[in-house]
């Protein structure tokens, strides 16, 4: 086809509206632009220097005429821009300093082959974005081009335009272009052999800004696995690995792997992402029968000693180390604590197949068979990690420490580490469904790992499960491996507590039977973290430990196989039998010392024997009663029945030393405590009675006598009134009678009453609080003060007033009227 037909049916399809009158005019000012017809033809040896404007063989560039109100219309004169037009070779890159409003850049690239495959970039330099199409010489387009890289495939061999112009037809930019065959590129650069090695430090160069893209050519065996990570630079790079047949085998990119899975030779193309120029090195290490990786011996329990490999990786590099095994088994694979947070490893046997990797080794990694496997890392922190790191046998006995027991009263073993990478073992004989349990606490503050191994090596009981303790599956002897993370610089021997113990069948737990309440716990104070509970009826108990100081210390009960059976203080027993109490550590399967001191008050849950206490305590003397030891609970019987309302009073002095009160019915029911009901609102005598009142010293509360006592808020009886007027009422109060109680009758209060007491004589304060006619407390308690006024509105019905003080001798006046009259 002539140059000047084609471009005007070019020229038709863009603008076929306004331009059919000027089909002519078109035709003759471009008509000496191509000629003759455009076909394939090889690339020249060596790139122009640019366009020259009017050249018969470079195209022109023109702009697209304007609509004119007139009935003549003319077309624009075309403004030609020096070097933004015309022949656009392999692997050159062509820099426009300028494109304007709707002008169009036409450039011609020219492919020798059939079916190839353009890598084409077009990068807006400054200014307003720019796009380009490229057509073959019938004028259909082919493909798009915009930012980052573009991939155009092409059919016959032959000449094609690429047309550039404004993305929005309007403004003003600049901007790069440059292309590159993947079947004829303008240059491929053979890699060398080298480059297939870890050790091989890297081919290293430079790619321009705006280049589309560099060719590196190589061959290996078919079938070869290669560490395709994307090249270290300055920049983003990334690229793509072609097979003999121009097909896409992998990309190149975050640390990815490429198997050369069919005949090459193949070729390389890499790029930066946005057109930048960078810098790069350029490795393909082999992944299958790996050259070029360090030796790390195989090393026992205990100091690796010398078996220990070392390095240093920048961000994204890759390290390997060769691992040899003499026969198949477990490894554990362990890396310094400063590179354990910033390196990945994975494990790969001698063909690439991986093995295992961190995520899912932390414990152990199964080597298939005997051999040599790659030990690779990988690192993604900014600054470089310098590492060591040791791969030890879980296999035999080599290295690890004299045999311990599992009995509960022997004493608590002292693990050492004197290395970094060191991996202690603890071995130990189990039966068949023997349940184990492994306590550890470092000396000093430290991360500290440890699991189970039989005798082979494999790992048990690594899964989340819902009971405690790992179950043997066989007899034999079994092994605890263990290790410190943190090692600083100067360290040379950290220690750590061990304590390996069986929850089933337990031995070594003194024994205690459940006492009774309003006396000292069963059993006297011990070291040993465990007691055996010797229950002789099925049934619910109490179960709590305290140390010396009277603070609770959590715990578990699990029955003779080693079942969890409760953790909390309400333990339901199923039947008649041994039952084992193990106390939790301050983490979780933490160590608890030799030295720890404490009790265990085992009781029935609901109190008997319990004497009665008097629930007009504002009358009658407090129960007085004491804790003579850490643990110890008392009981007391309430008088009052069911449905009633009561709350407990205190001498306002009691402090610490007020004991905590839990009330229950008779069938072990909770029905309120102290923490609110009975000291902020009120108690409510739900459930069946009798109703029991169950104390105990508080945390960190040294044993010693207490005084309380219990008032009905609902009545009877009444308490006596309280007298209207300036004078009011005076009560004396003392160490035997430390509340008061007085009754504003419904007919001599009014609906809103301001209640006032004024300690006249003696010392010490008290607090108010105010009940209705149904026992619920309205008003207070007040803070303690030797004086206070209060306004309370309180539905109709007869009043309570309870004044709680402290138990030294004093004396108050009580007054009340009506809040709704002002005072004189």
């Amino acid at each position: 086809m002539p140059a000047a037909v084609f471009r005007g049916r070019w020229l038709r399809r863009r603008n076929a509206p306004v331009r059919l009158a000027l089909v002519a005019a078109v035709i003759a000012t471009i008509g000496g632009v191509l000629t003759g017809p455009v076909k394939a033809t090889a690339a020249p040896a060596a790139a122009p220097a640019g366009a020259t404007e009017g050249s018969s063989t470079t195209p022109t560039i023109v702009d697209s005429p304007t609509r004119r109100a007139t009935a003549t219309v003319r077309p624009t004169r075309p403004r030609p821009v020096v070097g933004c037009a015309g022949p656009l070779r392999f692997g050159e890159v062509k820099s426009c300093p300028s494109i304007r409003a709707a002008q169009e850049h036409v450039w011609t690239v020219t492919s020798a082959v059939d079916q190839d495959t353009l890598l084409a970039r077009l990068d807006r330099v400054s200014g307003d974005s720019v796009g380009a199409r490229v057509t073959d010489s019938a004028g259909d387009t082919v493909c798009f081009l915009g930012p980052y890289l573009d991939e155009c495939r092409l059919g016959a061999a032959g000449t094609y335009l690429v047309t550039v112009s404004l993305s929005h037809r309007s403004g003003e930019g600049a901007y790069t272009l440059s292309v590159e065959s993947t079947r004829g590129p303008s240059k491929c650069v053979s890699l060398p052999n080298e480059v297939f090695s870890f050790a091989f430090p890297g081919h290293r160069g430079t790619l321009p800004a705006g280049l589309s893209a560099a060719c590196f050519t190589f061959d290996q065996p078919t079938g070869t696995l290669l560490l395709s990570a994307r090249p270290n630079g300055t920049g983003d790079l990334r690229g793509s690995i072609l097979d003999a047949d121009h097909q896409l085998l992998c990309s190149v990119d975050y640390g990815g792997q490429c198997k050369l899975s069919r005949p090459g030779p193949y070729r390389l193309f890499i790029h930066e992402l946005y057109g930048n120029e960078s810098t790069y090195t350029l490795k393909l290490p082999r992944l299958s029968h790996p050259v070029g990786c360090p030796t790390v011996p195989l090393t026992t329990f205990g100091d690796p000693g010398p078996a220990v490999g070392t390095g240093s990786l920048e961000r994204d590099a890759v390290g390997c180390h060769a691992v040899e095994a003499t026969a198949p088994g477990p490894v554990v694979v362990r890396f310094n604590q400063y590179a354990n947070q910033y390196l990945w490893w994975t494990m790969y046997d001698v063909d690439g197949n991986e093995v295992c990797h961190e995520g899912e080794a932390a414990h152990s990694c199964s080597l298939p068979a005997a051999g040599t496997y790659t030990l690779l890392t990988r690192s993604q922190h900014w600054d470089p990690v310098p590492y060591q790191v040791a791969v030890t046998s879980l296999r035999g006995m080599a290295g690890c420490a004299a045999t311990t027991g599992t009995n509960w009263d022997q004493p608590t073993l002292l693990v050492h580490q004197t290395s970094a990478l060191q991996t202690n073992c603890q071995p130990f004989q189990g039966e068949a469904g023997d349940r184990i349990v492994v306590y550890r606490a470092p000396v000093v503050y430290n991360e500290l790992a440890a699991w189970l191994v039989d005798e082979q090596g494999t790992v048990l009981c690594t899964e989340p499960s819902e009971e405690d303790g790992c179950l043997l599956p066989t007899s034999g002897t079994f092994r605890v491996i263990s290790h410190l993370a943190y090692w600083k610089a100067g360290d040379t021997d950290l220690t750590y507590q061990m304590q390996v113990r069986r929850l089933s069948a337990p031995v070594g737990c003194p024994g205690i039977t459940p006492g009774a309440y309003n006396t000292s716990p069963a059993g006297a104070l011990g070291n040993i973290r465990c007691r055996t509970l010797n229950i002789a009826a099925a049934g619910t108990y109490r179960v709590k430990a305290v140390d010396t100081e009277n603070f609770r210390r959590y715990g578990t009960v699990y029955d003779s196989s080693g079942r969890e059976l409760c953790r909390d203080m309400w333990c339901e027993l199923p039947a008649a039998g041994q039952y084992t109490l193990v106390l939790e550590g301050g983490a979780v399967n933490s160590v608890i010392g030799d030295d720890f001191r404490y009790a265990v008050a085992l009781l029935p849950w609901t109190p008997s024997s319990c004497p009665t206490v008097s629930d007009t305590g504002w009358r009658d003397a407090p129960h007085r009663g004491a804790f003579t030891a850490a643990g110890q609970y008392n009981c007391l019987q309430l008088a009052s029945p069911a449905g009633s309302r009561v709350v407990e009073l205190l001498p306002g002095d009691a402090g610490a030393g007020a004991p905590e009160v839990t009330v229950m019915d008779s069938t072990g029911k909770y029905v309120c405590d102290s923490s609110w009901g009975l000291r902020q609102y009120h108690c409510e005598l739900t459930g069946e009675a009798p109703f029991f009142a169950v104390l105990n010293a508080r945390d960190d509360a040294a044993p010693g006598p207490y005084a309380l006592a219990f008032a009905r808020t609902d009545g009877p009886p009444t308490c006596p009134t309280l007298s209207a007027g300036t004078e009011g009422s005076t009560v004396a109060t003392g160490a035997d009678r430390f509340a008061v109680c007085f009754s504003i009758p419904a007919d001599q209060r009014a609906a809103r009453e301001s209640i006032s007491y004024q300690r006249a004589t003696g010392t010490g304060d008290a607090r108010l609080s105010v009940f209705d006619s149904q026992g619920t407390r309205y008003c207070g308690p007040t803070r303690d003060a030797v004086a206070r006024t209060i306004a309370c509105a309180v539905p109709a019905g007869t009043v309570t007033v309870m004044l709680e003080a402290d138990a030294v001798e004093a004396t108050y006046q009580f007054t009340h009227r009506d809040a709704g009259v002002p005072s004189t």
